[in-house]
């Protein structure tokens, strides 16, 4: 099953650079920043993509295996998240902003995590929306570049405090 084969890749890579996320560690050279920052341009294609509402350009990014995890759902390929829900993300992104508060990036052979906190504001369907977004996403180096193999969102209403 592919869909079991993307997750226990993307498992195997967040414990191999758990280690790597400590306080003491020394910062990255230039050129083991370089797959960090074509991993992270690939995300920000992405959305990118989506916030000019277009959701064929954001599919061009993704995997065909790609799993994603929104509101408690699954959606196990690229096919699925098409017609499942690219269109309405797009139509979202395109009337909201975001704005990232915090980005952790690690990358190591083919494989790549990016970590970003966000908020999202911005009028959608006669509403005005104020969101803390949570993002993981894990991408996968290819030949044609880096594509989006698992996508992780979650949100919540922002903080009083």
């Amino acid at each position: 099953m592919m869909g079991s084969s993307v997750r226990t890749a993307a498992i195997t890579l967040l414990l191999a650079l758990a280690p790597q996320a400590s306080a003491g560690s020394p910062a990255p050279t230039a050129s083991a920043a370089l797959p960090e920052r074509a991993a992270a341009a690939a995300v920000d294609a992405f959305h990118a993509a989506l916030s000019r509402g277009d959701a064929e350009g954001a599919l061009a990014l993704m995997a065909d295996d790609a799993v994603i995890f929104e509101d408690g759902r699954v959606e196990r390929s690229k096919a699925e998240y098409a017609r499942h829900h690219a269109a309405a993300d797009a139509a979202f992104s395109k009337t909201t902003s975001s704005k990232a508060l915090n980005r952790t990036v690690h990358a190591s052979g083919h494989l790549a995590w990016i970590a970003t906190e966000s908020r999202l504001r911005g009028p959608f369907r006669g509403h005005q929306v104020d969101r803390m977004m949570i993002e993981t996403m894990v991408v996968r180096r290819d030949p044609a570049g880096w594509r989006i193999v698992h996508i992780h969102w979650s949100s919540a209403l922002p903080s009083t405090e």
